[in-house]
């Protein structure tokens, strides 16, 4: 008896406030994406990419809305997985499409790792090695991990600090940008060819990239002061922000460089637009901001994908072995969420597959193989959890028959 109630997860109930829920949500919603995402918006539509990131936000509101109801009837650790297993009960789709959003978080973590390696190695001419970026991304992790097991306030205070650095060195940046433009004027009267409707459908479905990070704050349902009234604001307050300051950014790059100039730049536009104002510090100051927003982000990922695999774990909707690890079942999907994305960061570019949501039917053309191997994966995922289930279901029949038989 002792030995289960050492396994049961002990959630930290009233542990986090509102104002650090939203530094988590904005922790994920505002990584490093923002900094490449607005380039990519442009190529693919042209000037009206800031148009594109408002069309992005109502699209998400009405998801977002969704979230709200359901977490204000059943706030939960498990976030999107209790909301199925509400609908769908213990079947395939709850498990499928749950374990589907843990694994793309869990790629993400790794490319977010990737990318801070990257960018931190910008400060030092470059990785020609190609060793450091995963190195550092892997060690990105692992204090993430530490911070995790802190607990929640240790969590709360750290990705409040990097929120508040974060959010302030892209509003200057936007500010920078409006203020060396004079104005937020921008000529959306001539797009170009890039700015057929197709086009912007397209970049605003990469745009809902942005916003994505919004439903990890479900994963702190249970942990949240006051769920039913808290969680829900945390999105609201999560999504506004994020619209005031990708809208900013958006108008000032757009306001200070032509189409050509963003998308030349598209990997660091945000550091070309204040350029003319600060020159090589720019592009160091892009650099910083990035590095804080790829770290908040995983932290608040790590924390939240954690928190889901446990709350399914629990629901007997996925296998779960101790492998002799004392501790709570959150604590083991905390280190089996580690793991997995220490093997990714170290052995694997995942820049192709991070590209991909949003994309497939351009990616159907350009990169098959990347498609091939979602698909695939994807249908092993289904195989494994349908015979998982029914092994469950047959060992749950033959207890209740067992039992049955005992008492009579």
């Amino acid at each position: 008896m002792r030995e289960e109630q050492d396994r049961t997860t002990r959630y930290q109930e009233g542990s986090l406030s509102l104002p650090g829920t939203v530094m988590l949500g904005t922790g994920v919603m505002i990584g490093a994406g923002i900094f490449a995402l607005t380039g990519q918006m442009a190529q693919m539509t042209g000037v009206l990419f800031p148009l594109a990131f408002l069309a992005a936000a109502v699209i998400v509101s009405f998801s977002a809305y969704s979230y709200i109801k359901i977490s204000n009837a059943y706030p939960s650790a498990g976030g999107i997985g209790m909301y199925l297993h509400k609908a769908y009960g213990n079947r395939l789709p709850t498990a499928f499409n749950a374990l589907l959003m843990y694994f793309s978080m869990v790629i993400a973590q790794s490319f977010l790792a990737r990318t801070f390696g990257s960018y931190t190695m910008q400060l030092f001419g470059g990785d020609e090695s190609g060793r450091m970026v995963p190195i550092l991304g892997v060690s990105l992790i692992l204090a993430a991990f530490l911070i995790n097991l802190l607990g929640n306030r240790m969590i709360q205070g750290v990705a409040s600090f990097i929120g508040i650095l974060k959010i302030g060195g892209i509003l200057i940046f936007g500010l920078v940008g409006v203020w060396i433009a004079g104005s937020l004027s921008v000529d959306f009267s001539s797009p170009g060819e890039a700015g057929t409707m197709g086009n912007f459908l397209s970049a605003t479905a990469l745009g809902i990239l942005a916003f994505k990070g919004f439903t990890t704050i479900t994963n702190s349902g249970s942990e949240v002061i006051d769920p039913k009234r808290n969680v829900g604001r945390a999105i609201v307050i999560s999504i506004a922000a994020c619209v005031v300051i990708y809208t900013l950014v958006g108008f000032a790059v757009a306001s200070n460089l032509s189409l050509a100039e963003i998308i030349e730049t598209r990997d660091y536009s945000l550091a070309a637009a204040a350029r003319p104002a600060l020159g090589d510090y720019g592009v160091w100051f892009t650099v910083a901001i990035a590095m804080m927003a790829t770290a908040g982000g995983i932290l608040a990922s790590i924390f939240a994908v954690s928190r889901m695999l446990a709350m399914l774990t629990e629901m007997k909707l996925v296998p779960h072995s101790h492998f002799g690890m004392p501790g709570s079942i959150q604590k083991h999907t905390l280190v089996y969420t580690v793991v997995l994305g220490l093997i990714l960061t170290a052995f694997f570019d995942l820049s192709r597959i991070a590209a991909l949501g949003g994309f497939v039917s351009v990616k159907l053309y350009t990169d098959p193989f990347v498609i091939g191997v979602a698909v695939v994966t994807m249908i092993v995922i289904a195989v494994a959890e349908q015979m998982f289930l029914k092994k469950s279901q047959n060992s749950r029949q033959s207890g209740h028959e067992e039992s049955y038989s005992h008492h009579h």
